[in-house]
């Protein structure tokens, strides 16, 4: 079997879900429940052997290659013109595999779900093709295509499956939630889009495909003046302040799945993009406005880290403490040397498996207490304790604890930023330390102290929630354990990127 084949079947396989769910009669909840955990487990197993097969001994460039010429030899096209070509590298692998573990798990997750649970996974299942097919391609045109189809099932899958919350000083629809986000995201996809098309015209090459695109020298003038199409326009997606608005209210009125989806994978998509588009097409442009990014990467980590300190509801918590993580992410990539984007690359798997458990666990107190409000609870740990466990783990692994995944992943993001920038980096040092104050103030708060009688109906967590925390959990806890697999291949592409020192 050649082995792009792996590549083809991640995408067409929740592809093929979504098509047979149309036929599956609306009242066949059980059809759509089994059928949806067998395709999310036979994607998690393709994840997991795509980045284990990933060969290091081949130089960190892309494996599992395989392309369909589609449109070619026209006025404006010429040899591999628009194609669907598919491969992975070390910083691909890693993402692939995350995908594969959050997936599965919203798949596990979504069980619960009875209205219109078909329509529901159908458009689950379309987002995650979308997802695998960007982290996959190796031409331009494709991975515009496939970035905004993991985009745009969100405002539905918000707007008729989340919720509305209500404050003291203001209400956030779970309608508001989802225009808000789309209406930012596909404002954002204009820049890429007037990015991709500059540099297929300023390249005249003919062809979107990537590898061709990488090996032309663009004028310098011309990298600086692209490269903010791109690093704005898939930083809106990666939470880049001040574009992170749409990101604490779509996790706020998601449902649990897409939560555990939004702020697992999606969000690494922006971040993916500014390497995929911006540093690795542009170098120099990157060289250049490398410093503007730290800048506002900065204010990410310490502005998210305090405003996540000042939240009552769980998902505004988590959602501004997204902010401030993915702004490591950044932070790591404006470094522009080998380690910060290690460091950036492993910070990415990290917040995604660690952010995913906490919108799991969420989710199952929410669907009981029917309210998020960390205030109205207290020791909870006597009536659920394996949800405290895999709450305060997440909890642990978000503020660095070692022999945890985030440990790994911010020591090479401060190292690196050290490198170049320390000021940064001594702040982003100073946030971590607030997000401590704030993970353990929730822990404190919820968790532990005193039992509120009002929760006393509450109910341990189900097996199936279990199971997916335990799934998160066991990588959360690989990552910190054992980097290895991780550091390998993504050095390995990363010291082939341009301009990186």
């Amino acid at each position: 079997m050649h082995s792009g084949y792996w590549l083809i079947a991640s995408i067409g396989l929740p592809l093929i879900a979504a098509a047979v769910l149309l036929f599956v009669p609306d009242e066949r909840h059980d059809i759509v429940r089994w059928l949806s955990a067998g395709v999310g487990a036979a994607l998690f197993a393709i994840s997991v052997f795509v980045f284990f097969a990933y060969e290091l001994d081949r130089g960190g460039g892309f494996q599992f290659f395989i392309r369909w010429d589609w449109l070619q030899n026209t006025a404006f096209l010429r040899a591999h013109g628009i194609s669907l070509a598919f491969g992975v590298d070390g910083i691909a692998a890693p993402m692939v595999l995350l995908t594969g573990i959050v997936c599965f798990g919203g798949a596990l997750i979504s069980w619960k779900i009875e209205h219109h649970n078909k329509d529901f996974f159908i458009l689950f299942w379309v987002l995650v093709a979308g997802v695998y097919g960007t982290f996959e391609s190796l031409d331009l045109f494709f991975f515009f295509f496939f970035y905004e189809v993991a985009v745009l099932p969100m405002y539905l899958l918000i707007a008729v499956w989340g919720s509305s919350s209500t404050f003291p000083t203001f209400t956030r629809t779970k309608e508001y939630s989802a225009m808000k986000l789309t209406i930012m995201l596909v404002s954002a996809s204009i820049l890429i889009f007037l990015g991709i098309f500059a540099v297929f015209q300023k390249a005249g090459a003919g062809t979107f495909d990537l590898q061709t695109l990488y090996a032309v020298q663009f004028d310098e003038n011309f990298q600086k003046a692209v490269f903010p199409l791109f690093v704005i326009g898939c930083g809106v997606l990666a939470g880049l302040w001040p574009f992170h608005t749409w990101s604490p209210d779509g996790h706020v009125s998601a449902p649990t799945a897409v939560s555990m989806l939004h702020a697992g994978v999606l969000m690494k998509l922006g971040a993916f993009g500014i390497i995929r588009l911006g540093i690795q097409l542009l170098p120099a442009g990157a060289t250049f406005w490398m410093p503007g990014l730290m800048v506002l990467a900065t204010v990410n980590v310490v502005y998210g880290a305090f405003a996540a300190t000042a939240q009552r509801d769980f998902k505004y918590m988590i959602g501004y403490s997204s902010v401030s993580h993915m702004g490591l992410v950044l932070m790591g990539l404006a470094t522009m040397n080998t380690i910060g984007i290690d460091g950036a690359v492993l910070q990415m798997f990290s917040h995604g498996v660690m952010t995913a458990t906490f919108f799991a666990m969420v989710g199952s107190v929410y669907d009981q207490a029917h309210t998020r409000d960390m205030t109205l609870f207290g020791g909870l740990v006597q009536k659920m304790p394996f949800f405290v466990f895999f709450f305060g783990i997440a909890g642990l692994a978000s503020l660095g604890l070692p022999g945890l995944s985030g440990f790994v992943a911010e020591f090479n993001v401060f190292v690196g930023t050290f490198q170049t920038y320390p000021w940064a980096a001594a702040l982003g040092i100073f946030a971590a330390a607030i997000t401590a104050v704030y993970i353990l103030r929730m822990m404190s708060m919820a968790l532990f102290g005193p039992f509120n009688e009002r929760w006393a109906s509450l109910k341990e967590m189900t097996y199936l929630e279990r199971g997916t925390a335990s799934l998160l959990l066991g990588f959360i806890l690989f990552m910190g354990l054992w980097p290895a697999p991780f550091v390998d291949r993504i050095s390995e592409t990363v010291r082939l990127l341009p301009g990186v020192s």
